[in-house]
């Protein structure tokens, strides 16, 4: 789904102040530790999806920040769905990382500064087909070993920072272009833009 020869970078960066499925576009956006985005609706220490504060009550805010793959968009295009940055109600468009691969825990460093920590699968829901019909049978596949989410990650912010596609930075120093690095949890080994 990606591509192991590019270097892991970051192709948008949006928000949403209200409870809308789609996010805008921003050229920075800031990550409040323990908290989230600053300015989006599903920032808090509490989990502030709709459906779940009325599912089960005040909860902890597992799903601070969203994360996903730009191949996804790739993808989906390819059976007739234009679909871009921040459509999906993602914060972070990524580009050469392959984020359903990595493991709860996992930590994604953006900038000098940010850290994010991984806690799950998107579970992809109906919003997605309410969006643009037929979409959803190509983010959420049935197969015979069981469902493949492919809605990207869920996160929480371990580190705060801010950064844009331009301004991201690796290990503080710039870069062309947005990037990244990946290190898992309780790991030394990183996968670094170059």
């Amino acid at each position: 789904m990606t591509n192991a020869a590019a270097s892991p970078t970051v192709v948008g960066v949006q928000i949403s102040k209200k409870h809308v499925f789609s996010k805008t576009a921003e050229p920075v956006i800031r990550l409040i530790e323990n908290f989230g985005v600053e300015g989006d609706a599903h920032a808090g220490p509490t989990d502030q999806h709709l459906y779940h504060m009325r599912r089960f009550g005040q909860q902890p805010n597992l799903r601070q920040v969203h994360v996903i793959h730009a191949e996804l968009f790739d993808d989906v295009l390819t059976k007739g769905h234009n679909v871009k940055p921040g459509d999906l109600g993602e914060n972070i468009s990524t580009r050469g990382v392959d984020l359903l691969s990595l493991p709860t825990g996992t930590r994604l460093h953006f900038g000098s500064e940010a850290v994010i920590e991984l806690t799950g699968l998107r579970n992809p829901c109906v919003q997605i087909e309410n969006f643009q019909p037929g979409l959803l049978q190509h983010v959420v596949e049935h197969r015979p070993t069981g469902l493949v989410r492919k809605g990207g990650v869920m996160s929480i912010v371990v580190r705060g920072g801010e950064g844009g596609c331009a301004e991201f930075c690796v290990n503080g120093q710039s870069t062309a272009g947005a990037s990244l690095h990946v290190r898992k949890h309780n790991d030394s080994q990183e996968t670094r833009s170059p």
